[in-house]
């Protein structure tokens, strides 16, 4: 379901903020796509995720959180851009001083793939997280059951991969952090 909308030819955070809260938007340089909705697979392995970064973030000064929450990731620069990644984990409090969101790049997202947002994932938010400062960016392929991580050196992303059977992927933005994926894709 990636639909751009294409009533204006640029919008901004501005113009976001006035569309119906019902309907799944993401901005990127002034290009909106719709998104779709979530599917039960997705959901089960979002909750998975995110529960492990969760217990793990206790006490801690990071935080994790999980969609719907937008993320401007140039809020100083024309304000055009405004994601809602699955997961996400902020480490800079002053990124959430607005209460709307978080106006800047996170530490890390994770993306969970579906049929509809493949090319939206791995090509055009790869590009922007990168461009972005995003220092480590994840894409889970439910289908395939796989991990890709990108982590951010030198302005570039290296990537690593992993499956179902690693069962304590390292989340290197996080000191002593790791995620079983063995427990993530279990039934799915």
């Amino acid at each position: 379901m990636e639909t751009a909308r294409k009533l204006e030819e640029h919008y901004t955070y501005a113009d976001y903020c006035t569309w119906p809260e019902d309907e799944r938007w993401e901005l990127i340089d002034g290009v909106a796509y719709a998104m779709a909705t979530p599917t039960v697979a997705n959901q089960r392995l979002s909750k998975k995720i995110f529960r492990q970064f969760d217990v793990f973030l206790q006490g801690k000064s990071c935080e994790a959180f999980y969609a719907p929450l937008s993320v401007r990731l140039n809020a100083d620069a024309g304000d055009d851009t405004v994601v809602e990644p699955d997961i996400l984990v902020v480490c800079d409090e002053k990124k959430l001083e607005d209460g709307k969101g978080v106006v800047g790049a996170p530490d890390l997202i994770v993306e969970i793939l579906s049929p509809s947002n493949v090319k939206h994932d791995t090509f055009r938010k790869f590009t922007l997280y990168q461009k972005s400062g995003v220092r480590e960016y994840w894409i889970v392929d439910p289908e395939v059951k796989t991990l890709m991580v990108y982590l951010l050196h030198g302005g570039k992303y290296l990537a690593s991969a992993y499956d179902e059977s690693d069962t304590a992927v390292p989340v290197h933005i996080l000191e002593g952090c790791t995620i079983d994926l063995a427990e993530v894709f279990e039934g799915i």
